[in-house]
């Protein structure tokens, strides 16, 4: 199998089940999520924060575009103040589940997955994240960490 670069690219964060997410869109070069399918993806979103909780304050979503029909929506909530809860949910994919191709059709994700090769990198950036902002200080600086997003840019190799 070729392998395809794909790109990466930080957004504003947004507030869901009580607490703020960062965010991260993964699509190919010159191919961005179209808007039919971020907002379905956004709109299905809270069913896959867990409920809050006063040892979850924060978080990160990736929307992943994939090369086919399928689009991929990863909820990443930060818990016992070092531990990474993910709820995932695809849509457009039957290979996974999904009842059709239709990559606005998001379905809840049974699978243990925590991200593909080009979902996983905002998982490496957000752990050294946390530490920096969380950790190290005297004083934990959630602010800090919310505004520290990986820079846009391609993913994968």
């Amino acid at each position: 199998m070729a392998f395809i670069e794909k790109n990466m690219r930080p957004l504003d964060p947004v507030v869901v089940g009580g607490r703020p997410y960062k965010r991260y869109h993964v699509d190919l070069p010159g191919h961005e999520i179209e808007p039919e399918v971020e907002k379905a993806a956004y709109d299905f979103l809270p069913r896959l924060v867990p409920m809050p909780a006063d040892d979850s304050p924060a978080g990160w979503i990736v929307l992943h575009r994939g090369a086919d029909t399928g689009a991929y929506l990863l909820a990443y909530t930060w818990a016992w103040d070092n531990v990474v809860e993910v709820h995932t949910a695809a849509a457009g994919q039957p290979a996974v589940g999904c009842p059709d191709e239709d990559p606005t059709n998001f379905v809840p994700e049974t699978r243990r997955w925590a991200g593909c090769v080009w979902e996983l990198p905002a998982l490496e950036y957000e752990r050294a994240a946390w530490v920096r902002h969380m950790f190290v200080p005297d004083i934990p600086d959630l602010d800090g960490y919310l505004a520290d997003s990986r820079a846009k840019g391609p993913v994968g190799l």
